[in-house]
């Protein structure tokens, strides 16, 4: 029986204290709104506690163990190399809680009343927010609806015992000694390439005809040589069918090639896409309008068809991006102090922390001919840049995708070392409206990484310097 409700009249309540919610929460606060923000587990979402963070700082450890491995070439040799995988664990949850205490310390810094429960829309109006074996009712003026997503769930792979979703496989107490990966998207190519190079023998069952299938298959191609290298088995157009635990090892039954096929492993991990959270929320009680999978439709403030309802994140249309949550934050905190913000999501960034790294934004050269433009394209290579060269990882390009008539950067995708890093200048740069001719003409320092930038600028506008030109 619940016990003790009562309730309390707030301005603007946000549900779910992920990177969207929060964020929404302090652009809000600074508007000058009293905020309540409300998440059933912990402040920093899925982001902080169970996906962005932990997984770039096991990525982060796999790549200095790597490195230590293979020093040879430039003179370095180490021995009795090991890896203390709790240790890792221990210095992974480190940072997580330093991020957390963070956005706790941002959120009360700015006088945003922070609950812990489940919300649940009794009206338009009005939330019940219920904690253990008490709850309490909560009227509000405005609502922002932030609750992510979860790890989809596929039913000849329930999770649980040796079937992991992302989740667990974060928190493994140990480096297993192999792994199946069901689904080549991002998340399965990030964590199973750092299990295998941590030494753990990986396979990666991907249903399309190249592992990253958002991305173009000169992408796949570099990761996929990457993991071959570090020998992982690679099945593409395969579809998982069945799997049987043991106590030791899971065996999965999968087509690829017309064949029936089988694997063994210690574990089994899926990584088929994320669901949106939107199943709990009293939704169809108060008619906020939901597409068939579970989407909220919005407009371009965040807005439902409840006007003074908004969500933002995993939970409505587009990719499950961190840094897009917190940009639909912006904007929704933003609507509920009537300003004039709307979504532009033409510079809107997705990385792949593989190996090497894969950034994009903006319109790939086949998306820009699709649209009608008549495109110019430069490409540089990592291989002709002398920092990459003594960074002893020269893998990879940068391309530039221009409007031929206006010179107009269009796009751009890198491939290689700190890729997520340098996309941030051609966002900006397509954000701003410059040309081909606006990077070109930019110095950039030398020796760095970002000359790569400005050498496919001028090779798409026909000055390239440090290449043959077309």
């Amino acid at each position: 029986m619940v016990v003790g409700e009562f309730t309390t009249e707030i301005d603007v309540l946000v549900i779910g204290a992920g990177p969207g919610g929060y964020v929404a929460a302090i652009r809000a606060a600074q508007l000058g709104k009293k905020v309540t923000i409300v998440d059933k587990a912990e402040v920093g979402g899925v982001c902080l506690n169970r996906g962005c963070i932990p997984s770039k700082a096991l990525i982060t450890a796999a790549h200095h163990y790597e490195s230590l491995q293979h020093g040879e070439a430039m003179g370095i040799t180490a021995q009795g190399v090991q890896v203390d995988f709790a240790k890792v664990q221990s210095w992974k949850n480190g940072i997580v809680q330093k991020l957390t205490g963070g956005v706790g310390a941002l959120l009360k810094g700015n006088k945003v009343d922070v609950l812990s429960g489940e919300a649940l829309f009794m009206s338009e109006n009005e939330v019940r927010i219920v904690t253990g074996y008490e709850s309490a009712r909560y009227k509000f003026n405005h609502c922002i609806i932030a609750t992510g997503s979860r790890p989809i769930e596929l039913k000849p792979f329930p999770f649980g015992g040796r079937i992991l979703s992302s989740t667990e496989a974060l928190s493994l107490d140990h480096v297993p000694a192999s792994l199946i990966v069901i689904g080549g998207g991002y998340i399965g190519i990030e964590l199973g390439q750092t299990y295998a190079k941590l030494g753990t023998k990986v396979t990666i069952l991907e249903g399309a005809d190249h592992i990253l299938p958002g991305f173009e298959q000169e992408f796949s191609s570099l990761v996929s040589r990457k993991l071959k290298k570090s020998g992982v088995d690679i099945h593409t157009g395969a579809l998982a069918g069945s799997s049987k635990q043991t106590d030791a090892d899971v065996t999965v039954t999968f087509t690829a090639g017309g064949e029936e096929k089988t694997a063994t492993a210690e574990y089994v991990l899926v990584t088929v896409g994320r669901k949106p959270n939107t199943d709990e929320l009293g939704l169809e009680l108060i008619g906020v309008q939901q597409t068939e999978r579970g989407y909220i439709v919005v407009d371009g403030q965040g807005r439902t068809n409840l006007p003074h309802i908004y969500a933002i994140g995993d939970i409505v249309a587009g990719p499950a991006l961190a840094h897009k949550a917190s940009y639909e934050g912006k904007v929704a905190a933003e609507a509920t102090a009537q300003h004039a913000s709307q979504v532009d999501y033409k510079a809107m960034p997705a990385v792949v922390f593989s190996d090497p790294e894969i950034a994009v934004v903006g319109l790939s050269e086949t998306e820009a001919k699709q649209e009608g433009y008549e495109v110019a394209t430069g490409k540089f290579p990592y291989a002709a840049n002398g920092r990459a060269l003594s960074l002893g990882n020269a893998e990879g390009f940068v391309k530039l995708v221009g409007d031929k008539k206006s010179g107009l950067l269009l796009g751009a995708q890198i491939a290689g070392p700190e890729a997520s890093n340098l996309i941030a200048e051609l966002g900006l740069a397509i954000e701003m409206g410059a040309t081909l001719e606006d990077i070109a003409l930019t110095i950039h320092a030398h020796p760095t990484l970002g000359e790569m930038v400005m050498e496919a600028a001028e090779g798409a506008i026909g000055q390239a310097i440090h290449q043959i030109g077309k």
